[in-house]
């Protein structure tokens, strides 16, 4: 295949189709989101099938896939939920790198596993870089496509793509490593900030306890419904910085786990944190949902997290290493 910089006309926009990279970091002390993919582990993977490095610019598709025209040949990964993706018609397979003919329509229909699914195009997504990132922020209207998601007429526009594309063709991720969707998930987590703040029954009830993703989440955080975990005394403390995977409890009880576009500051205090290695599970949680927690230790959380990466590292060599490991 002829592979030029691709271009991209967007039939349907999706329920929330954006652009989508590893994150704007460096800014929150401005207030500035970090952003970025809610699950890095299938952006990686996505951007390594077709030749990419690790922080190109991919799609981020939620729930409900669009349609898109290519207007020039092109190689293709999708990766993350199953939205019943198909080429013309055709079903393709997931974690896998397809071709894509001049011409062609990829679509999307059910939703069978997951929630958020990653299109990354050879070349990557060419979008002006807006504080080191391309990663669509839309409350602030930063990033991406205007900051906003993906609507009929848009027109996408390609990075040029790697001369010894074609090779990549048919490359797929072991089966060995794909991650499971299952539910109710289970979310491995370390004591946060303000453990303090919570008595060893509270915790117990966060640990022991299954919660649901209510309706009212979105990629900031996810509110869940489930047993109060209840705070000791004064649960007053200093507003301090937030990060992904953090379970917050505000005054209901009710846990707030925080996601990608999470706040760069919270008064709420954190019980306990989301380990690294698990945040693409949670990343995939729809509302209705059920989600439990496990205790796990730093020393735990560390190895298992180096252990992802070197079995993604030895399966799927990155392009390059310029982007910190998250």
């Amino acid at each position: 295949m002829n592979h030029q910089p691709a271009h991209i006309i967007v039939v349907k926009g999706g329920w929330l189709t954006t652009v989508q990279d590893l994150g704007r970091y460096g800014y929150q002390h401005y207030g500035v989101p970090i952003s970025g993919a809610m699950d890095s582990f299938s952006t990686r993977v996505a951007n390594r099938l077709v030749g990419n490095s690790d922080c190109a610019a991919i799609l981020e598709l939620t729930l409900k896939g669009p349609e898109l025209k290519f207007e020039q040949d092109a190689i293709v990964a999708i990766t993350g939920a199953d939205l019943s993706p198909a080429i013309n018609g055709n079903s393709i397979p997931l974690w896998e790198s397809i071709a894509i003919q001049r011409g062609s329509l990829l679509s999307f229909g059910a939703q069978r596993a997951g929630s958020r699914a990653y299109l990354a195009i050879a070349g990557g997504i060419d979008v002006p870089l807006v504080l080191g990132s391309r990663s669509t922020h839309c409350a602030s209207q930063t990033g991406g496509l205007q900051g906003r998601p993906l609507k009929p007429g848009d027109i996408l526009s390609g990075g040029e793509p790697g001369r010894s594309v074609n090779h990549l063709i048919g490359k797929r991720l072991s089966d060995r490593l794909l991650p499971p969707y299952r539910r109710p998930a289970t979310l491995r987590v370390i004591p946060g900030p303000q453990r303090n703040l919570f008595s060893d029954t509270s915790l117990a009830t966060l640990t022991e306890a299954t919660y649901s993703v209510s309706p009212q989440s979105d990629r900031m955080g996810y509110r869940l419904t489930g047993p109060k975990v209840a705070g000791e005394g004064s649960m007053r403390f200093i507003s301090d910085g937030t990060t992904m995977g953090a379970l917050q409890v505000p005054p209901d009880g009710q846990p707030i786990l925080l996601m990608a576009d999470r706040q760069t500051t919270g008064g709420y205090p954190k019980i306990a944190v989301v380990i690294s290695a698990d945040l693409p599970l949670a990343a995939q949680l729809s509302p209705g949902d059920t989600v439990t927690f496990a205790p796990c230790t730093i020393a735990q959380a560390l190895t298992v997290l180096r252990k992802h990466h070197a079995q993604l590292d030895q399966a799927l060599p990155p392009r390059d290493t310029s982007f910190p490991s998250q």
